[in-house]
């Protein structure tokens, strides 16, 4: 899990903006343990999405940042999470999920 300090220091995005980011194209996490955890979260996410439209703070990276969203997770893929509006974001670009 990423310090408090990083968190606050990740750029912020609107889900809107999603769409016009350019993914970093390798993955950020570093072990087995934390993928398989991160793919957990995700379906947890997913769950609480549809069912009782909770929303979740995923910190992702791109080419350039280190990005936080808060938003509702529809669905999640094999290779992407689908959000509100059919926007997407790769897992392998996902650093954190945070349930609150």
């Amino acid at each position: 899990m990423l310090g408090q300090e990083i968190l606050n220091h990740a750029r912020a995005i609107e889900k809107e903006l999603i769409g016009n980011l350019r993914f970093r194209k390798t993955e950020v996490l570093n072990s087995k343990e934390d993928i398989f955890a991160r793919k957990k979260l995700l379906e947890i996410a997913t769950t609480l999405g549809n069912v009782y439209r909770r929303k979740v703070k995923i910190l992702f990276e791109t080419d350039e940042n280190l990005n936080k969203v808060e938003t509702t997770v529809w669905a999640t893929t094999e290779n992407n999470i689908v959000l509100k509006g059919g926007r997407t974001i790769p897992i392998h670009c996902i650093r954190e999920v945070r349930i609150f």
